[in-house]
């Protein structure tokens, strides 16, 4: 019985110190790669909008987003462990996140009607 209970401490550590260098490690990938830089307010803003509540994004931002797929992965994932979206359901937020980013590629990447 006190095996199972020092079972159970262990893996409330484990997943509490695996959450915590989670949050370090995408600090570091943003400080690292100047993600918080790369984007202005209003476009930040536009596919914080995208990502986790509905909208579409403009071709200005998506310009911005797809400056790197690194800084835009640790933005939304450390957005996700802020207390405040504990209710939001991440695989859905992850979804719309690769979405909003897979369309910005696809719009990047066509060609301009005036080509």
């Amino acid at each position: 019985m006190a095996s199972l209970h020092v079972y159970s401490v262990l893996v409330v550590l484990f997943l509490t110190c695996g959450a915590v260098m989670a949050t370090k490690e995408n600090d570091q990938i943003i400080r690292e790669n100047n993600c918080e830089t790369k984007m202005g307010l209003p476009c930040v803003l536009e596919a914080f909008t995208s990502i986790f509540v509905t909208g579409s994004i403009s071709n200005k931002c998506c310009g911005e987003v797809a400056l790197g797929k690194v800084c835009h992965s640790a933005l939304v994932n450390r957005t996700l462990e802020n207390p405040l979206f504990k209710d939001i359901s991440a695989a859905t937020i992850i979804a719309k996140s690769i979405q909003t980013w897979n369309n910005c590629l696809a719009l990047i990447d066509s060609p301009s009607p005036s080509a």
